[in-house]
């Protein structure tokens, strides 16, 4: 398979939903505090939306996804 043939599979939103419930999981178990929590959702969301800001627009999530 040439480099032009690759798919891409990457759900930004999928992605971030993951890494919001790691977040989540780590406040509720005490290991980060609110304070923390609220920086590392900042940075989460930051980061998605750069994610989508680099798509080039060829992307689409299917309505069965």
């Amino acid at each position: 398979m040439g480099l032009t043939d690759m798919t891409y599979n990457f759900d930004p939103d999928k992605w971030y939903d993951n890494e919001l419930f790691l977040i989540e999981l780590k406040l509720k178990t005490g290991e980060i505090t609110q304070n923390e929590f609220d920086k590392e959702s900042e940075i989460l969301d930051k980061k998605h939306e750069e994610i989508w800001n680099r798509l080039d627009g060829t992307y689409q999530i299917s309505p069965d996804n």
